[in-house]
């Protein structure tokens, strides 16, 4: 019988479908889109797209997705989504760059951090303690960097995550990032489209029941006759 967690995934998915995270810029009739590829779990393919991923994973601490993508279209409009580019970037320049993300100076530190540690790998594919030790990378970035860029199963775990698994009833308010990512990982076949879509899927649920308090007794989750059987 499938846990608990399985069965919140399967209602999710029926709910939403997929949703085709990371994100990827692309270029279409002369305009930068940033494009999201449902059903698509081939991407990233080309090492470019990596990097991209990398460094959306870094510019999204404490910020708007939207704020990221004003980033990352202006690093693509300077031809600098590229390694060896950023590596000669004045810092100042990159800063500018990736100003609409917020908090861009320490941000510019972390890229060109993550970046040196980047062209050490020379295509390798990272640990997650490898990428905890380079500075300004912590537990949920390290996890969307392998989730996304490497595909790696490893567990996402962000803030809408403990909103909605307490406000239901899954999880303890107390418990940090570590325990939680266990509990998910525990219980969930190790398998990376399950591990991305359900990431995803909590974001979009999350926006829809949880922006404000009001809303988190209408989650549907909380009334719903399949989880009401498995509780």
């Amino acid at each position: 019988m499938n846990t608990v967690f399985e069965q919140i995934f399967e209602i999710l998915f029926d709910m939403y479908g997929p949703q085709g995270w990371w994100p990827l810029l692309k270029k279409q009739k002369g305009e930068i889109l940033c494009a999201y590829h449902p059903g698509n779990y081939d991407l990233p393919q080309k090492k470019i797209q990596i990097f991209e991923i990398c460094l959306g994973a870094i510019l999204t601490q404490n910020t708007s997705w939207q704020n990221v993508i004003k980033a990352l279209i202006n690093l693509y409009q300077l031809d600098s989504l590229r390694p060896r580019t950023i590596e000669k970037m004045p810092m100042d320049d990159l800063g500018q760059a990736i100003r609409p993300a917020g908090y861009f100076n320490q941000k510019a530190k972390k890229i060109k951090a993550f970046t040196a540690f980047y062209l050490q790998l020379n295509g390798k594919v990272p640990t997650r303690d490898q990428l905890l030790n380079v500075w300004g990378i912590g537990p949920e970035t390290a996890d969307s960097i392998l989730l996304y860029a490497y595909k790696v199963a490893s567990f996402v775990i962000d803030a809408y995550t403990r909103r909605i698994f307490v406000n239901i009833g899954l999880i303890q308010d107390h418990l940090k990032y570590h325990d939680i990512k266990k509990q998910f990982e525990n219980n969930l076949k190790k398998d990376i489209f399950i591990y991305q879509e359900y990431h995803a899927l909590i974001v979009t649920h999350a926006k829809a029941y949880y922006s404000k308090k009001d809303l988190y007794a209408k989650d549907p989750l909380l009334t719903s006759a399949k989880v009401n059987l498995i509780k």
